[in-house]
C-alpha cells in the first residue's frame, strides 16, 4: 500500500531516507520501498512515524486530512 504523506512529510522535514530509516532502525533501501508502496509498512513504523511528525496514524494512511493525533485521555 502506498501512503503518499510519509514522503512528503519527510520532505517538509527536510530529511533524508537515510536520516529517516536511522530513526526507524532499518535500512534505508527498506524505507524507500516503504516510501514507494513496494513493501507494506508494518504497524509499529508507522506508529514511530506519527509520533516523529506528530500527526495521526489516520492522517499517515491518507483516511483523514486532519493531521492533529486524537487527544489522550
Amino acid at each position: 500500500m502506498f501512503f503518499k504523506r510519509i514522503e512528503d512529510l519527510r520532505i517538509d522535514k527536510d530529511k533524508t531516507q537515510q536520516q529517516i530509516a536511522d530513526m526507524l532502525n532499518c535500512n534505508r533501501q527498506v524505507y524507500a520501498r516503504y516510501e514507494r508502496g513496494i513493501r507494506e509498512i508494518p504497524v509499529s513504523m508507522l506508529i514511530a512515524l506519527a509520533k516523529y511528525y506528530r500527526v495521526s496514524i489516520d492522517y499517515l494512511t491518507e483516511l483523514t486530512d486532519i493531521s492533529k493525533p486524537y487527544p489522550r485521555k
